[in-house]
This record gives C-alpha cells, structure tokens and sequence, in this order.
C-alpha cells in the first residue's frame, strides 16, 4: 500500500486544517497474451484508474510459456498477483492448494454485477460448488481459414458440414495445385483430440478424472493414422516444420505457407492482426460437429487468497466483465463476452472480421450450450504426455498403435496417482 501525503507547510495552514494522508491501493493484475492484449489492457487499466483514483494496478504480464513459469514461483512464495488470469488447465491445482478466493461471495454481495450473463457459463470456473474463476468470455474450436488461397486452388470453398473425407480431399488438392500445406495440422492435439471423441459420444477424461474417459483405443488410432497419411502427402507440415514455429509472425497461415490454421475461436485475432487478408472461420470436419463443439471460457480472472485488497480486486473484475467503454476496447479478443449487454452493445462497433468470431460462437451456443469445465489433477502432465506422444507418432518414431497402449497406460497412472 503506498501512501501519498498531500499538505501545506505549518507555517501557513493551522494543523487542524491539514489534508489528511490519501491512501492510494496498489492491485497487481497478471495476464498472458500477445502484444495487441498488453496493448489494450493497459488502456483498460488507464480507464480504470481514471475513474477510481485511489486505485493504482501494477500490470505483469508475459506470453504463454513465460507466464506460467512466472506464477510458479509466486505461488510457491505465496505472493500470486491480487488478480491472476487463469485457464482451465491450470485452474483445479492452483484452487487445489488453496491459491485461489471463492468468488461466490462477492456475487452474492452484488460487487460483481450477473444480471445479464448466464449462471450455466460460471460452470467452467467452479470446481467443488465454489467459483474460483470467473471466465472473461466464450470460445469454441475453430478452423481459420484463408479463403481466397482455398479458393485459388479448389475453384469453390467448403460447406461448413463438411466431412473428414471432404477436409482431406481439400487439403492434398490445395497442396497439388499451390506448392503448399493445407493447414499447419491438426494442433494442438489437446483441443481437437477430444473434439474428435465427443463427435464419437466420447469423452477425453472420465468424469471423476480418474482415468482417461474413452476405452477403445481404435480412437486415438485412427485420429493419429489421419494425420500420418496427410503428413506423406504433403498436405500436412513435418514437426520439424511446425516446431519452429515460435510466434504469431511464424505461423503457416500468416505466411501463405498454408491455407488453414486450428485453434480457438479468439486466437484468429492474433492472425487478423498479423495479416492484411481476410479470414474466415469453419467448424472442424464431422459428422457430429454439434456433439463435438463445446463452448471454452476462453480464460478465467481468479482473485489470490493471499491478496489483502480482495474487494477491490472483485470490484476490477466486475468494470472489465460490464464497463462497455471497457469492452469496446477489447473487442471480444478474449471470447465473447459473457453479459448480453456488453455484447449488444459492442457488437455494432466491430468491424467485419471480428463481427464473424461472435458469429460463430454464437452459432455454436445455439446447437451446443455445454460448457467445459476445469481440467481434473493431473491434466496438465497428460497433456504435456499427448503433446509428446503425438510429436512422436508424427515423427515416425513410435507407430500410432504403439502410443495408443502407451498414452493410454501413463495417463492413467497419472491420473490415478495424482
């Protein structure tokens, strides 16, 4: 806490009349992203500031990698950030150890404000009946895709119904007929694995997530022989292609070295604002596409037990979930908002392309309202295990049937040794 004294020399005002001291609260408001996030959050955080006076907010941010091994050791000291950006990843082993407020309360006091969001959406921040995260807004999985590369090459563009079988087709036929990748693949392996599972009425972890959800292990067979035989047709890139891929700047897509790209629904800003052309968005190949989108909280804002100004850290996360002016400055580019009225009130304001992000989360709400929830203990080594697996298998150091008994045997053990 710093303190700001503000007065006049004794020798001209009588003590009595002396200012008091003013108390100027310090937050620290920790975040991960790419350069046109910190861009704007430090406006946000201006806006902030200029309406709350007695507030200053220490901004500490880093991208993916870095930021996680930041938190790390301020967890283990104890001293996270008041407001620290979470995701659901990691979200059950920082509430686990007791990192991380209930926010339940603070709802319940009305300093964040729920009246125009709905409570099915707070599902992906509760973890035993208690809200640890509060999620900044909603994604769902998603092709970006270029459509003048895609058309230059197919004469047409794809329905959005499309199949494994039609995706295929049209990812040789763009390498064949441009001398490029259909797409950089189908990355990362724990989004669209366990999109393929839920397009099958499976599951990626079981639902205690004790055990993986799934148990024939055909599954994790034929998704993996898929990207094999794209991979020898030139239609998919080598991991030694992929691996050097270090920034938005090197993506395949943003550099006409491929005609697609997978990730979330949000993550297409970082193209947009890398590249000039337009993009559009498709829903990954089916059939069972609406069995298998699910919405994402994109990520969480949860508030430090060890914070000493939790109110107002509360306080901050109820301006950047409904303070319009706030929103009219993200834009969306951390999901689509929660509250229905910041979202008809920005909407309007965004241009073409961001306009078509809302557009498809939106769609996919309409056929699909499940929301993913945290990740279970463990999850984080069974993924950085899929992650490794499947470089693995695209390398062609291990055969598809032989990482399907091995992902199989240690992610079970380590979900069962968490």
């Amino acid at each position: 806490m710093l303190v700001i004294l503000n007065g006049c020399s004794s020798n001209d005002v009588e003590p009595s009349l002396t200012r008091q001291n003013e108390k100027t609260i310090t937050l620290r408001l920790a975040w991960w992203g790419e350069q046109p996030r910190h861009d704007y959050m430090m406006k946000v955080i201006e806006r902030y500031e200029e309406k709350n006076p007695h507030i200053h907010i220490e901004p500490e941010y880093a991208n993916w990698d870095d930021y996680w091994k930041r938190i790390a050791p301020m967890a283990a000291a104890n001293q996270l950030p008041d407001i620290v950006q979470m995701d659901l990843l990691y979200l059950n082993p920082y509430a686990s150890n007791e990192l991380l407020e209930d926010l339940k309360p603070y709802i319940e006091e009305g300093i964040i404000d729920i009246q125009f969001m709905n409570e099915d959406i707070l599902i992906g921040g509760v973890i035993d009946k208690q809200l640890y995260g509060f999620p900044l807004g909603m994604n769902a999985p998603a092709i970006f895709v270029d459509p003048a590369l895609l058309y230059s090459a197919e004469g047409s563009l794809p329905t959005t119904d499309w199949t494994w079988d039609d995706f295929k087709h049209t990812v040789i036929h763009i390498n064949q007929q441009l001398g490029i990748y259909g797409t950089n693949g189908m990355k990362p392996p724990e989004v669209f694995f366990p999109y393929y599972l839920r397009t099958k009425g499976e599951r990626f972890f079981n639902e205690e997530g004790n055990t993986l959800g799934y148990d024939d292990d055909q599954f994790f067979i034929d998704y993996f022989t898929f990207q094999l035989q794209l991979v020898e047709e030139g239609a998919f890139p080598k991991p030694d292609v992929t691996e050097k891929i270090k920034g938005i700047a090197d993506e395949l897509l943003v550099n006409q070295q491929a005609a697609m790209s997978w990730g979330y629904s949000n993550q297409i800003y970082g193209f947009l604002h890398a590249t000039d052309r337009s993009l559009e968005l498709y829903p990954p190949p089916g059939p069972n596409q609406n069995d298998g989108l699910v919405l994402k909280p994109s990520m969480l804002f949860s508030i430090a037990k060890s914070s000493t100004q939790k109110e107002e850290a509360a306080k901050f996360i109820d301006f950047f979930l409904n303070d319009i002016e706030a929103n009219q400055l993200i834009k969306g580019e951390r999901g689509v908002p929660i509250s229905s009225k910041v979202t008809e009130a920005v909407y309007p304001e965004l241009d073409v392309e961001q306009k078509k992000v809302f557009d498809y989360v939106n769609s996919v709400m309409k056929n699909n309202r499940q929301v993913e929830k945290p990740d279970p203990l463990g999850a984080i080594q069974v993924i950085s295990l899929l992650q490794d697996i499947s470089e693995q298998i695209l390398f062609i150091k291990i055969t598809p049937e032989e990482a399907a008994k091995q992902f199989r045997e240690e992610a079970n053990h380590i979900l069962s040794n968490k």
